[in-house]
């Protein structure tokens, strides 16, 4: 196992390098894709089941739409067929065909479809054709309908979780009757993405609406969470979109108000991908390997005996049983905004006899287990265990009970000190300024918050002369008083600053 580049050093680097050692991914010979590696996927499992919970709890629900969308569909709302045009990957025959020299041909030309499919790139125009058969009534509604899936898009600058042509996620597609409920619907879900970011990946975000010329195709609002990496990059990886009457125009889905009245149905659509686990190895990870938060970490603690004959693993099996039985009865209770999560305490015993204790110590550290527990003959003597926090590297030794008393609070307090951390290191590298000159100065590194006129033209400027881009504007109480403040680019006037950063 090689040593990590450090993060100040090369932190493009040493994320591939995490991601490889700590066996989470790999990229795939089908170009542009990923392999998910068991260990990556665990964490993709849980982070999955705790935003189940927290949909569930504010009533929404699963279901499953096609994979293959009929050409014609995303033609319908033409902000968004301009926006994935070029995205998509295209089925336009549907068998192969065997020639005469026994070699496969690529496609059979007596198989092209009548329409070409288009690979899902996201499924609003496939479920919104659903919605038009479910909606007749404002009885109907709301709908309030997920789905998990696999989405495929062109990327040819590929890294993996942060960007592959397929990924997953899970995307909502929420049909309402008013524009109040709907914008509701989207403000809301954003603030369950915040609550489930802050209080489950331990990242504090910037949550706040996208400019409108950097809003999702078809939206009338775009609102996303943008977290500050270590490099002070941002990497966005969650949003919500407000998407008006668009679609439901689009595909022609009305229904009958209160008022006994057509009108069409107001969406939104909203949506978090395999890019979270790329947020925790670049927000969380140190020059030792991965940092995982408690509530999502495979395993919480590794008990690691150390013992040389199968006698001696034995005598240390029966004198751990005590710990064994209780941590198959801990439970780690954490209780927020939107869920309280019960969570089983997930423990393993590394008794392989292939690997030395030091190499077993070596790989929990990089794959982060918060606590190691060893045990030894001359443990069993004295009476004791070791315990070894990995976020704070502290390494103590103590009697059974008192080991038993800590668990719970040492894994508790770890999840709230990351959090913390990350947030203390956003404030920290976040700047206000009211110059191009120190506008020029600052982002080259950090997040920057200045004033902008609200035009395209000045935020082109920026991006081509510093490839920095607005990543979100303040929400309305946020916009300044002070009639005075200018654009830091045209000189016009501002009336609110906005978050500047180089990104992902």
């Amino acid at each position: 196992m090689r040593k990590l580049t450090s993060r100040l050093t090369n932190h493009s680097e040493r994320y591939n390098q995490v991601v490889q050692q700590a066996d989470l991914a790999e990229s795939s010979n089908v170009r542009w894709c990923m392999v998910i590696k068991p260990y990556g996927f665990a964490i993709r499992e849980n982070i999955q089941s705790i935003l189940d919970n927290m949909f569930k709890n504010t009533w929404h629900y699963n279901a499953y739409f096609p994979l293959f969308i009929p050409k014609s569909f995303l033609s319908k709302e033409a902000e968004h067929v301009e926006w994935f045009a070029k995205e998509c990957a295209v089925v336009t025959h549907y068998r192969l065909k065997n020639d005469p020299s026994g070699k496969w041909v690529v496609v059979d030309p007596e198989a092209k479809l009548e329409e070409e499919l288009i690979v899902r790139p996201t499924s609003e125009t496939i479920i919104w054709d659903s919605y038009k058969k479910w909606i007749n009534s404002y009885r109907d509604l709301p709908i309030l309908c997920n789905q998990r899936a696999n989405i495929v898009r062109r990327e040819m600058r590929t890294r993996v979780f942060l960007r592959t042509s397929e990924f997953l996620w899970q995307e909502w597609h929420t049909a309402h009757a008013t524009y109040e409920e709907a914008e509701a619907e989207a403000l809301k879900m954003i603030d369950v993405y915040k609550d489930f970011s802050e209080n489950f990946l331990a990242i504090s975000p910037v949550v706040w609406p996208k400019p409108a010329h950097d809003k999702f195709a078809g939206a009338i609002d775009t609102y996303a969470i943008e977290p500050m990496m270590q490099d002070f990059k941002a990497l966005q990886a969650g949003t919500s979109h407000f998407l008006g009457q668009n679609f439901g125009k689009a595909f022609d889905v009305k229904f009958t108000n209160e008022n006994n009245e057509l009108d069409y149905v107001w969406g939104t659509s909203w949506g978090v991908s395999t890019r979270l686990i790329g947020w925790l190895i670049m927000a969380h990870g140190d020059d030792n390997g991965l940092v995982i938060p408690p509530a999502l970490a495979p395993t919480h603690v590794v008990v690691v005996p150390i013992f040389k004959t199968p006698k001696e693993l034995k005598e240390i099996k029966e004198y751990i049983k005590p710990l064994i039985e209780k941590m198959e009865n801990i439970y780690l209770k954490f209780e927020w905004k939107y869920t309280k999560e019960n969570m089983k305490l997930r423990y393993k015993i590394d008794d392989d006899p292939n690997k030395t204790p030091w190499r077993k110590f070596n790989e929990r550290e990089l794959k982060w287990v918060p606590i190691r527990i060893t045990v030894g003959k001359r443990d069993i003597e004295n009476g004791v265990l070791e315990i070894f926090n990995r976020e704070t590297w502290e390494k103590n030794s103590m009697k059974l009970q008192e080991v038993l008393e800590i668990l719970e609070k040492q894994l508790l307090d770890s999840q709230k000190n990351l959090l913390q951390k990350n947030k203390e290191f956003r404030e920290k590298n976040t700047y206000y300024v009211d110059s191009y000159q120190d506008f020029a100065e600052k982002i080259e590194k950090w997040f920057v918050m200045a004033h902008w006129d609200g035009t395209v033209e000045s935020a082109d400027k920026i991006q081509e002369e510093f490839k920095a881009t607005i990543r979100c504007i303040p929400n309305k109480e946020y916009l300044e008083k002070d009639d005075e403040w200018k654009c830091i680019v045209s000189g016009k006037k501002s009336k609110w600053r906005v978050l500047f950063a180089k990104s992902y």
